[in-house]
């Protein structure tokens, strides 16, 4: 199992930026991929972005595409989401997740392990 801490969340005015962390522990040398959901009350939660544990390659939603950068540093088994241009339509509560494969990692069922979630809140 694969413990994650999210980290980086906030309030801020639209089009400002933040940087969200999560932080991995335990059984992290078979990550195939981590990812960054969200969830707005009301809503489903839904995809935001992913990167492939060893070659990095990252896929994001169509809304935040050009706006949000996934990263990771494997050497410290976190990984990061930089938002910019942020949109109160952004409001949510952010998780981090941790996938064993490389499938199916821009659905919810593609993943194993889950943070707690960090609150990002962007005023008007």
């Amino acid at each position: 199992q694969v413990q994650l801490v999210e980290s980086g969340g906030g309030l801020v005015q639209a089009g400002g930026s933040l940087r969200l962390s999560c932080a991995a522990s335990g059984r992290t040398f078979n990550t195939g991929a981590m990812g960054w959901f969200r969830q707005a009350p009301g809503k489903e939660r839904q995809f935001v972005a992913t990167i492939t544990w060893r070659d990095s390659i990252a896929y994001y939603a169509d809304s935040v595409k050009g706006r949000f950068t996934i990263s990771r540093d494997n050497a410290k088994n976190t990984v990061y989401l930089q938002m910019t241009s942020l949109k109160p339509e952004d409001t949510a509560v952010y998780y981090c997740a941790s996938a064993r494969t490389r499938s199916n990692v821009q659905i919810r069922g593609g993943y194993d392990d889950w943070g707690q979630g960090t609150q990002v809140t962007v005023s008007s």
